[in-house]
C-alpha cells in the first residue's frame, strides 16, 4: 500500500491529530473538530473525546461522515484519553490496551459502570531510517528487544546480519526512539518483547509507560515517526498508517510460528484468529500463533460509562445521542472503510459483540441506541 491510498482514507487527518498528540495530555487546544458535509447522521451537536493515537486517523475520517455531528478528539495518548473519561471532562476516552481493574473502578465511581467497545485492529511496525537499506529488513523479536535495551547499537551488529545474510548493512549507529507518554502502542510493543524475551521483561516490563534504558522519548504515534524521519539511523515503534503517511521502510517480524511476515491488512487480521473475548470484552492480541499473523498487532477500544448522562458525560443527554451515533457508524460502515488505511476490521464474533455492548448503553436508565 502507498501514501495515495493512506491520503485517500484520512488526507490531513494524521497530520491534525498527529500534531495534537505531540502536545501536552492536559491541553485542551491539543484537538481536531470536524463537522462533516458528506452524509447525515441523524445526531447534530458536539462530543468530545480523547486517547489512543494509534486510533486517530480513523476516527477523524469516521467523523468527517457524521454531519451534522461535530466530533473534538484529542489525540493525546491512550493513558490520558482513561484519565480523561475517569475525571469527566470528556464524553468517551479511547485506549488501545484494555482497562484494568483500577480503571474499571475509577471510571464506575461516575456513577455507571465502564464499558470497553473493541472498535478495530492495526499493526505496530518496526520503522527505521536506514538509506539504502529497503523495507523488509528481517527482524526477531530478541533482537529488537536487545535494540531498545541498548545491547545492540550498530546496524551492522551480528545479530541484525545473522537475519539478513546477503544485505549490506552500515555500520551506521542506532537511534532508538520511542513513546515518552503513556501510550497503548507502546503497551502493545513491550507485551509483544516482553513475551519473546525474558531479559526484556525483567528489565523494562510491559505498559503504556515503562522505564526505558536507552534511546529518545517522543509524544504520540507522530512524535515517534518524527523522530524517525529526521534521524539516519532511527527505528521506532508506529503505528502503519503513521509508518505509511511518512514513506517508512520498516521489518518483517518473526512470529511464533517462525515465519517472518510484513504488517499487512491481511497479517493484521490473522493476528485475531481465535481470540478469546472476556465477558468484559478486553481482549489483547498478544504474539499470536497463527503462521500468517504479523506479531505486533494491536486493537483498540472506545470507552465509556454504561449509563452516560448518570454519569455526568460533560455534554448531556445531546452528547450521549452523538457518541451512540459515533460507535453505531464506526462499526456498521465505518468497518467498511478501515481497510483503505491497512487497519483490520474486528472479526465478526467480536463486532458483534461490540455491537450489543452499545444497543445496551442508556441514558437516564433508557436505552439510547437504535
Amino acid at each position: 500500500m502507498n501514501n495515495n491510498k493512506l491520503g485517500a482514507l484520512a488526507g490531513s487527518a494524521i497530520l491534525a491529530l498527529g500534531l495534537a498528540a505531540c502536545g501536552s495530555s492536559g491541553s485542551s487546544n491539543s484537538s481536531s473538530s470536524t463537522t462533516a458535509t458528506t452524509a447525515s447522521s441523524g445526531a447534530s451537536g458536539t462530543i468530545s473525546g480523547a486517547g489512543s493515537t494509534f486510533a486517530a486517523p480513523v476516527y477523524e475520517q469516521w467523523a468527517s461522515s457524521l454531519s451534522p455531528l461535530t466530533v473534538n478528539y484529542q489525540a493525546v495518548g491512550s493513558g490520558a484519553g482513561i484519565t480523561s473519561l475517569e475525571s469527566k471532562t470528556v464524553d468517551f476516552g479511547a485506549s488501545d490496551p484494555p482497562l484494568k481493574a483500577a480503571d474499571e473502578e475509577a471510571i464506575a465511581k461516575n456513577g455507571s459502570p465502564a464499558v470497553q467497545i473493541p472498535m478495530f485492529l492495526g499493526a505496530i511496525t518496526v520503522s527505521y531510517n536506514l538509506p539504502g537499506v529497503k523495507s523488509g529488513l528481517k527482524l526477531e523479536g530478541k533482537t529488537i528487544a536487545d535494540i531498545y535495551l541498548g545491547k545492540v547499537k550498530t546496524w551492522d551488529d551480528p545479530e541484525i546480519k545473522a537475519l539478513n545474510p546477503g544485505v549490506s548493512l552500515p555500520s551506521t549507529a542506532i537511534t532508538v526512539i520511542h513513546r515518552s507518554d503513556s501510550s497503548g502502542t507502546t503497551d502493545g510493543f513491550t507485551g509483544f518483547l516482553s513475551d519473546v524475551d525474558p531479559e526484556f521483561k525483567a528489565k523494562v516490563g510491559e505498559g503504556k509507560t515503562v522505564e526505558w534504558p536507552t534511546g529518545t522519548g517522543a509524544k504520540g504515534n507522530a512524535g515517534v515517526a518524527g523522530g524517525v524521519q529526521q534521524t539516519a539511523g532511527a527505528i521506532g515503534y508506529v503505528e502503519q498508517a503513521y509508518a505509511l503517511e511518512h514513506n517508512f521502510t520498516y521489518a518483517a517480524v518473526k512470529n511464533k510460528a517462525g515465519n517472518f511476515v510484513s504488517p499487512t491488512l491481511a497479517s493484521t487480521s490473522a493476528a485475531a484468529e481465535g481470540i478469546t473475548v472476556p465477558a468484559n470484552l478486553g481482549f489483547k492480541i498478544s504474539n499470536p500463533t497463527a503462521a500468517a499473523a504479523y506479531p505486533i498487532t494491536s486493537q483498540t477500544f472506545l470507552v465509556v460509562n454504561k449509563d452516560l448522562c448518570k454519569a455526568g458525560t460533560p455534554g448531556g443527554e445531546a452528547a450521549a445521542k452523538g457518541v451512540v451515533k459515533f460507535l453505531e457508524y464506526g462499526l456498521g460502515e465505518g468497518q467498511a472503510i478501515l481497510s483503505k488505511a491497512d487497519y483490520a476490521a474486528l472479526p465478526s464474533a467480536i463486532l458483534s459483540k461490540s455491537k450489543e455492548a452499545v444497543a445496551g448503553l442508556e441514558c437516564n436508565g433508557s436505552a439510547i441506541g437504535g
